[in-house]
């Protein structure tokens, strides 16, 4: 670590929560980036196959993006939801179009935990009532409420909050005690659990929110099919269904431009929230919902920030390049080579117990050599020993055991074999400094 990293790192210590956790021993300062790439300060490159968290959606420094930010920047910046926004209004109009919602309505927030919020205040006043259905293993956001539902120990700071939730099977399909059924069985189990489940309520459940493919919990996902047959249980209870589509929007996936829509025999979500890549960096986030369950709150609300004409200018440019490219074809072709190439370096290396995911959403669980148990150190390992090499990767999952692999969508052919090279070698380091064969 050069002097000018160690004291910022040790000016961020000093005035910055002890729970706002850093990556690597000797943490990065990344100062810029172009397309796939990002400089620290001290001027060494790295491909990054994370994105900010799934944010940096199509490239870095995209220049259709700053180029809308810049404009928009110098017409004004802030007005505020109490006035008309043209931005705001082009932007609704293209994702209430894209949804999949009929009727739909889009209220903009500035972040993914925002959308949380809103929705679940949506479906709880539109159902009266607080108890709400969520998957194991999920993750929805950081607030008081999305921690309230959030079903996975490593990001649960407290058990106190404004709602009743009950936990469901479904959402990570090779653990647990149904991992070794069918998909078939798998979704009979997991539909037999839920309406198990609803018997513990008092009835008049408000909602389900799910994450089609789980983020923070390590990419994982149920078979194909399985919120569809949730979806013919709820319809019959009158209870909602939300898909928290913050990390799975947009045509990450390939195979779909919604998480939902592999799971789509019983039609769309009541709701469905976003965020993360939409605006490629810049703080969007939003809820689509039916117009009667958007339109059913009582009392104002309006949004100081959400909907920005800055951010809304970049979501617009963000999400007419990523059509105009067709980046989730990308996402699926690129991809799909990627989860190849991944198993075939991963095949001989006890440290990986699985390569999952679809599109450019992929997770590598790690594993102590010889066991099934989820190692952190072994992920740590893995980070450190990939950055040396110039990539960056992110982690996460049951016991922070699975590296989470999620590169900008425009990621090229020969890019996708330099990660996946640089990811081999940095899996043999840490296999070799665990003591595996």
């Amino acid at each position: 670590m050069t002097h000018d990293s160690a004291g910022l790192y040790a000016r961020h210590r000093a005035v910055l929560p002890s729970w706002l956790s850093l990556y690597y021993d000797r943490p990065l300062e990344l100062t810029h980036g172009e397309g796939r790439y990002v400089w620290d300060a001290e001027g060494n490159r790295y491909l990054d196959f994370f994105g900010g968290i799934l944010t940096t959606m199509t490239a870095h420094a995209l220049p259709e993006v700053t180029k809308a930010v810049g404009e928009q920047a110098g017409r004004i910046i802030h007005t505020s939801t109490l006035y008309l926004s043209r931005p705001m209004v082009e932007l609704a109009e293209r994702i209430a179009a894209l949804s999949g919602i009929p009727d739909a309505r889009v209220f903009f927030t500035t972040s993914g935990t925002e959308a949380t919020d809103t929705a679940l205040l949506l479906a709880t006043s539109y159902r009266r009532s607080n108890q709400v259905l969520a998957m194991r293993n999920s993750y929805h956001g950081r607030s008081f409420s999305a921690v309230g539902i959030t079903g996975n120990q490593s990001w649960s700071p407290t058990s106190l909050s404004p709602l009743q939730t009950l936990y469901v099977h479904g959402g990570v399909r090779s653990r647990g005690p149904y991992a070794r059924l069918s998909d078939a069985d798998y979704i009979k189990a997991c539909v037999a659990d839920l309406e198990d489940v609803l018997q513990q309520t008092a009835g008049g459940v408000a909602a389900l929110i799910a994450e089609p493919v789980q983020g923070v919990g390590g990419f994982t996902a149920p078979p194909d099919g399985l919120y569809a047959a949730f979806r013919e249980v709820l319809a019959r209870e009158g209870i909602l269904w939300i898909s928290d589509e913050v990390q799975t929007g947009w045509g990450r996936t390939g195979d779909h431009f919604w998480g939902w829509q592999a799971h789509a025999d019983n039609g769309p979500p009541d709701l469905l929230t976003f965020a993360k890549g939409i605006g490629n960096g810049m703080s969007i986030g939003g809820v689509v919902a039916r117009a009667d369950v958007m339109n059913s709150l009582s009392a104002n609300s309006i949004s100081t920030f959400g909907g920005s004409p800055v951010t809304m200018a970049a979501g617009l440019a963000n999400l007419g390049y990523l059509l105009e490219h067709d980046l989730q074809g990308n996402a699926r072709r690129v991809g799909g080579l990627l989860i190849e190439r991944l198993r075939a370096v991963s095949a001989g290396l006890e440290v990986v117990r699985e390569v999952r995911g679809r599109g450019l959403m992929i997770g590598v669980e790690l594993v102590r050599p010889g066991t099934d148990e989820p190692s952190a150190e072994a992920a740590s390992l893995v980070i450190e020993a990939a950055r040396e090499r110039g990539l960056l990767v992110g982690k996460g999952g049951h016991g922070g055991a699975t590296l989470r692999i999620a590169p900008p969508m425009t990621l090229t052919v020969a890019e996708a074999e330099e990660g996946a090279a640089l990811l081999a070698e940095a899996l043999g380091a840490a296999q070799g400094r665990l003591g595996g064969s």
